[in-house]
């Protein structure tokens, strides 16, 4: 039986490990996955929240009352949603038209402010990264930054990181992650490689991301559109250390959102499109290898922030 904790900031982490007993039925490899989506924010960045704004608070960068800005594709900023709640800030949160108005409706009832903006490219100032630190600026609101934090890093590296080797008893044969901020992949491959370097770290890629070429070549590839959220991106940003990456694996919207309902009614877990990138990457990497022992793959957020989206609201409408 778990203690009580004194916030919910203290059920943040710790997340339960399952194995995939049906989806990774026959293959010589464990699949198990990492339930991110059952954090109390609903997604692996409830971790990030909590370490980005403490340690902003350690280095007097934050003071009571003041406003959080961050570009988000939504998690980030529910994340940083309940972390504002118990510690007493506003939050404003910017997001590409292109995120669900799942999420855009969950940040508005958790208290946040909630400006949307167009899918611009990186190097444009319609970018939501660039709008977030302009309006960080004109504001003096504090930028909490998770694309280019070192908390954001630590996080994993420290929490997420040590939880897997643990849950997998010590042995682990490798690691399946998509890469937004590309926190999550680096901390925990940080930690992997030091603790069990025979690990591989695999990073499960949408069709249309440029990552997947930079991995494998040192050269980006070419920037295309996708409908997976959160995940992705036209360039690495300044957290992503290629060294540590082994292999990146490219998944297309429609073999990842077929995963998505494959975990959802064969395994019950009620997860987002990228939960199912990752996992169809992790069984066409065992597929492909055969590799053998523990194969450990994100479930990064829940299905609630998908529902409206037509991939999944499609699923109600089968006969």
């Amino acid at each position: 039986m778990h203690t009580a904790v004194s916030s919910v900031l203290g059920a943040i982490g710790n997340t339960p490990m399952v194995e995939l007993a049906r989806v990774g039925a026959g293959l010589p490899a464990k699949i198990l996955a990492k339930c991110e989506h059952l954090n109390p924010g609903g997604s692996v960045k409830d971790r990030i929240a909590l370490y980005i704004v403490e340690d902003a608070e350690a280095r007097g960068l934050l003071r009571p009352g003041m406003t959080l800005v961050e570009a988000t594709a939504g998690n980030t900023g529910l994340g940083l949603a309940l972390v504002a709640a118990v510690k007493g800030y506003s939050l404003v949160c910017v997001l590409p038209e292109k995120m669900s108005e799942d999420k855009r409706s969950a940040l508005r009832c958790a208290g946040a402010r909630v400006i949307v903006v167009p899918n611009a490219p990186l190097d444009s100032p319609e970018n939501f990264q660039a709008v977030a630190k302009r309006l960080a600026r004109e504001n003096q609101w504090f930028l909490t930054d998770q694309f280019a934090s070192v908390a954001n890093l630590r996080a994993h590296e420290e929490t997420t990181g040590p939880e897997i080797l643990a849950q997998c008893g010590g042995t682990i044969a490798a690691f399946v992650a998509g890469a937004g901020t590309g926190g999550t992949i680096t901390g925990v491959a940080k930690y992997l490689k030091r603790a069990c370097p025979s690990a591989k770290v695999l990073l499960a890629d949408p069709a249309g991301s440029s990552l997947a070429q930079w991995v494998a070549t040192g050269e980006l590839g070419p920037d295309g559109s996708y409908a997976i959220e959160g995940i992705g991106s036209s360039k690495p940003t300044p957290l992503m250390d290629r060294a540590l990456l082994d292999r990146a694996i490219t998944v297309s919207d429609e073999e990842a959102f077929t995963m998505t309902q494959r975990l959802v009614r064969e395994e019950g877990l009620f997860v987002g499109g990228s939960a199912g990138l990752g996992v169809a990457a992790a069984v066409r990497y065992v597929r492909e290898t055969g590799c053998e022992g523990n194969v450990v793959v994100m479930l990064p957020d829940g299905w609630d922030r998908y529902r409206s989206k037509p991939w999944m609201s499609a699923w109600g409408a089968e006969k």
